[in-house]
């Protein structure tokens, strides 16, 4: 039935998908392509749970917060850990987004990335938190899916096509085929875990403690899944844990790929896993058509190559990989008459309004 309400909202609105990750959140806008990639963090206020920064600005004061203010991140393995801090993060990079237009009415339609592998109730916290932000109608997509179409990866024919997509918290695994998911597998080890290693391994080697960032920053600047054609050094800068001193110390990329190899053995294995259960028709495809990765973490030096060896098989690296969640989700809006049925879940209930 026409709504003359949902109708005028529509032109004065705009549509957005959302890559509500882990580490970063990405937001895509029809027409005009991704205007926002933050970290996904919230600076709060211990006493009041209110939120004091949202985005770049609260990731710059992790580690660095007064006793009263905590800097966290409101999602965990792909999932809501903290309700009203997403919540909160969501209306400020939906109501970011209408600030850099001339939009009167700020009631947008959103499409969200969802991991393959979450609950009912997983799925109903990312539904609620949408719309409690302002969303006029919350639509969700499996993250592999969006992965899929935003790297632009023929999924809607018969011929068989694969994506693995590491983010900050989960790595996705999934086979398509005529529009569908044939084989999917969904682990919490991802970006956040290989950062983890590197912080382990320091703590276990040199009994020195570094951070989360400085983990980060060495995994990106000198971490590798595979030699790498010049191996490169890294200096680690924390605390001594016997002296309790700060301490420098220099390590090289073949160290840093001995303590990732733990991580990236296991999304090696996942990877594995899920081609052994694959149809041989949809194997003799693939074989022709490689695997594509997505998502930050895929951007680890070597990774591609990593999985080429022990797979036997073509392994490429989509064009900005980073962005492949955000993008799919803008061009399900895009073309929303087209791909409506690659959403999944409650979207149902949205479309009531």
């Amino acid at each position: 039935m026409f709504n003359p309400l949902d109708w005028l909202l529509s032109l004065f609105s705009l549509d957005i998908g959302i890559d509500l990750g882990t580490a970063n959140t990405l937001v895509y806008v029809r027409g005009r392509g991704i205007v926002i990639n933050e970290p996904s963090w919230v600076a709060i206020d211990k006493r009041s749970r209110r939120a004091l920064a949202i985005g770049s600005e609260a990731r710059q004061m992790v580690g660095r917060t007064p006793a009263n203010v905590i800097a966290i991140r409101p999602l965990r393995d792909g999932v809501i850990s903290e309700f009203e801090i997403t919540q909160a993060m969501l209306e400020y990079f939906i109501g970011k987004v209408h600030e850099q237009t001339l939009v009167p009415m700020p009631r947008p339609r959103v499409v969200v990335g969802i991991p393959s592998g979450v609950t009912e109730v997983e799925k109903r916290a990312v539904y609620d938190a949408s719309l409690s932000a302002g969303a006029r109608e919350a639509l969700l997509i499996e993250e592999p899916m969006a992965s899929a179409i935003g790297a632009g990866l023929p999924i809607t024919e018969t011929r068989g096509s694969m994506v693995v997509d590491i983010g900050g918290g989960t790595t996705e695994v999934a086979i398509f085929s005529m529009g569908g998911i044939v084989i999917s597998r969904s682990i919490r080890v991802a970006g956040d875990e290989m950062d983890e290693d590197i912080v382990q391994y320091m703590r276990t080697k040199y009994n020195l403690l570094i951070g989360e960032r400085m983990a980060e920053q060495a995994k990106m600047e000198a971490g590798s899944a595979y030699p790498l054609p010049e191996e490169r050094i890294f200096t680690m800068r924390g605390r001594n844990l016997i002296s309790g001193l700060p301490e420098s110390i220099e390590v090289s990329s073949i160290e840093l790929r001995e303590a990732l190899a733990p991580s990236v053995s296991v999304v090696v294995n996942a990877v594995k896993d899920a081609l052994d259960e694959t149809p041989p028709e949809l194997i003799s495809d693939l074989i022709e058509t490689g695997i594509c990765m997505a998502g930050g973490g895929s951007q680890l030096s070597g990774l591609t190559e990593r999985l080429s060896e022990e797979l036997n098989m073509r392994v490429w690296l989509a064009a900005d990989p980073m962005s492949c969640v955000a993008r799919g989700a803008g061009r399900v809006l895009e073309d929303y008459d087209n791909l409506r049925r690659m959403l999944v879940g409650l979207e149902r209930r949205s479309t009531q309004h």
